[in-house]
Order: C-alpha cells, then structure tokens, then sequence
C-alpha cells in the first residue's frame, strides 16, 4: 500500500504516483535527453546535478553517487577515519548508517538518544568521552570498550529533523572528532546554529555528509542513489575516486575503488525535482502543523518535538503512544498504512551480536523503539484523510487504555508494515 496512491477507501503511508504525476512531463523529458545523448552513466547530467545540490544545501562541492549506504560509507573513508577506529552513532536509526561505519572496517559504537527529538544526545554524548573513554598521551580518545581510538561522531538526523549541531561539533572539537552528517532523512532540514548566527542547511555543518534519494525520501530518485556533501576539495575528491573503481582518470587506479556511480538518468530526474523541493517541504510542514493541532491533547500520545532552533521537515511524521501494536492494528483495519521506524534498535539486531551489547545499555532509544509508530506523510496528503487518521486513533486509543511510556522495555515488537 505505500507505492498506491490513495482511494476513497484507503489512506497509503507513502504515495509516490501522485507526486510523480505532477512532474511526468519533465521527467520523461530527461529520458529522451539520455536517449538522445547515448551518456547513460557520468557525464554533464550528472555534474550538473552535483553543483545544484551542493548549492541548494549551502556548500561547495557534491558527489553523486550510487546510494545513500554508498554515500556514507564513502565519506567516512574520505575524511581519514581508518580501519579499526571508532566511530559513534545512535542506535535507533536504519542499519544502513551502521553498515558505512563496518564497511569502511571502523568499528560502530553508541550512544543513546534525546527522549523529545529522537536524536543524539549530547549529554550521552559527553559522558561517553568522560566516561567510556580513556585519554592517550596524545590527545587521542581511547574506547575503553574495545581499546582502539575514537575518531569520529556520526549524528543521524533522523525522520526529518538535524540534531543539535553546535552542541556535537563543540564536543567533537574539544577531542578531534570528525563530525559526518546522516542527513540521508534530512533533506532541506535546518538548524539555527548560534555560533553562526544563521540558519544553515542539513549536509553544511559536518566534515562531510551524507544524502540519499531512495525513491520514498523527500528528494527521491525513480531508482537508488546517494549523495556526498562538504566544503572540503580533498574529501569530495576521495569520493569521486572511490564510487569509479579508485580511478584518477580512465585506466588509472590510485586506490582499489568501488562501482559507485550515479546514473545519468537519475541524476535528471534529480536535477528536474529539486526545484520541486521547498513547495513539497513546505507542504510536509503544513501536514505535520495539522496533525499536530488534531492530536493535540490527546492522552495517551506524544507527538514529534521540534525545536525552536529546528526547521524539520518531516520525512516521517511519528508519535509515541503505549500499544503501537495494537494502534497500527486498528488503523490498518481503517484502510490507512503506517510504518515503524524501528522497531528493534542497532545494538539488540542479530547482525551486531559480536559487539556484545545487550538490553539495558541504551534505554530511551530501546523505551522508544517500542512504543514509535510513523503516520501517513506525503506533500499531496489532504486535511480529510488526516482528520480520519486522527479520529481513528482518538476512537481506539479509550479502548486501550492507552497511556505512553508504560511499555515493556525489554520486548519489541518485530512487525514492521508498510516502509
């Protein structure tokens, strides 16, 4: 139900004809443009789109590439982090933000999350270098969990909204952290950062960062790809040797590389709705302020806490109640689709068993992570099918006896439905 678009009788959590209905002529536009130009993979499509999203998101260089996993993981390579190192992250995010740390051969560690914005916290943050940290003779911070150096914080900007960038890059700064942006959620997000005294974009703060345009983000491609975004020429340059098999130029590999690139057609069509993009933002925000005064009051339901210094703009749109389950139950017998981003944190997954967390270590991300349920959010998502999404959830929630925060932390639910 997510890729439909919405009838009469159902409300999809994703809808992706309608949006794509409204610029099909400019995107069959850029499949002729290929057509005619033979360049399928590379070339002037490609580079244009980099310089427009590197200006769109207020820096000075971009790098395409085949996926927002790729993305990240080439960052991370490209800022200098080395195989073995530390790097850390939260543990309620997708596991792709895991799989760049492991993949680049650096060694994920967490920290936990904020209880209002879902995001790092930068009081966990700092006890981790107090605490979990030792400090060599020269300078370096030493995990006192696996004895290898801490070189990098990787904040996720999760469903939409950045973290508290000052607060991360001052503490990274006191011990030579680099700071790689996940903005892969975050497109268009800002943070009104006060050491700048301005607002400024999600992918512009960090050393590097990371996008992606799987097709459901708010800048999706019609097929996968990523993006790499900083004002450093070094690590741009990294990057773009990386995603083509570690060459300099044809035939010449400095490095061994990957097969990273973006398509020329993706890159277009990219290219094509970006200009699309702050309309469909700010319809995201007029959604959210909706659901917002709809639940507003409504016992039993937290719903997501934006900043003042916060300019989200809502990828996903999720709230926090006590029965997830039994929420996502009822409304998916009301014909309206929901999703759970996620529902079993990092450090508890199967894959991460060798790095020998357990239940406990991280309670508000594992607290939250059993209780998040995201609703329908979509530019083209009308007030009508918003107010039946809140009247189902105002019907059920005095059947339940609803109240949040009294789930079980130490049980999650594993079904996930409509993402």
């Amino acid at each position: 139900m997510s890729n439909a678009s919405a009838t009469s009788n159902s409300i999809p959590f994703l809808d992706l004809v309608t949006l794509h209905a409204e610029v099909e002529q400019e995107l069959c536009d850029v499949f002729r443009q290929a057509l005619h130009s033979g360049g399928f993979v590379g070339g002037h499509m490609v580079q244009d789109f980099e310089k427009a999203f590197a200006t769109y998101c207020g820096v000075e260089h971009s790098a395409a590439v085949s996926s927002g996993t790729d993305a990240l993981r080439f960052a991370i390579m490209a800022s200098g982090i080395q195989p073995d190192d530390v790097v850390l992250t939260v543990p309620n995010t997708f596991i792709a933000t895991t799989e760049a740390i492991s993949q680049a051969r650096a060694i994920p560690e967490f920290v936990d999350i904020d209880e209002q914005t879902y995001n790092m916290s930068v009081q966990a943050l700092e006890r981790f270098v107090e605490k979990e940290c030792l400090q060599a003779a020269d300078g370096r911070l030493i995990s006192v969990r696996n004895g290898q150096p801490v070189t990098a914080v990787i904040p996720v900007h999760l469903y939409g909204q950045m973290a508290d960038m000052d607060a991360i890059l001052e503490l990274a700064g006191k011990y030579g952290l680099k700071v790689i942006e996940d903005a892969c959620q975050a497109h268009g997000a800002e943070y009104f950062s006060k050491k700048r005294n301005c607002w400024m974009k999600a992918g512009s703060m960090g050393h590097a960062a990371a996008f992606s345009f799987y097709p459901g983000k708010n800048l999706g491609a019609c097929g996968e790809g990523g993006a790499v975004t900083t004002n450093d020429l070094g690590v741009i340059e990294i990057v773009k040797m990386l995603r083509d098999h570690g060459q300099v130029k044809k035939y010449y590999h400095d490095v061994e590389g990957y097969n990273g690139r973006m398509d020329a057609i993706q890159a277009g069509i990219l290219h094509a709705k970006l200009p699309h993009l702050p309309a469909w933002t700010t319809q995201r925000r007029e959604r959210a302020a909706e659901y917002n005064r709809l639940l507003e009051g409504q016992e039993g339901v937290s719903v997501p806490y934006e900043p003042t210094w916060s300019r989200a703009v809502y990828h996903l749109y999720v709230i926090r109640l006590a029965d997830r389950t039994g929420m996502a139950s009822r409304l998916q017998e009301a014909g309206i689709g929901t999703g759970i981003h996620y529902p079993i944190p990092l450090h508890l997954q199967k894959a991460y068993a060798s790095l020998n967390y357990k239940r406990g270590d991280f309670p508000i991300a594992e607290s939250v992570a059993g209780e998040v349920i995201s609703l329908p959010m979509f530019p083209q998502l009308t007030a009508e099918e918003q107010k039946r999404v809140a009247k189902t959830i105002a019907k059920y929630l005095p059947e339940s006896g609803n109240q949040c925060g009294t789930f079980d932390k130490h049980s999650f639910a594993t079904a996930d439905t409509t993402t």
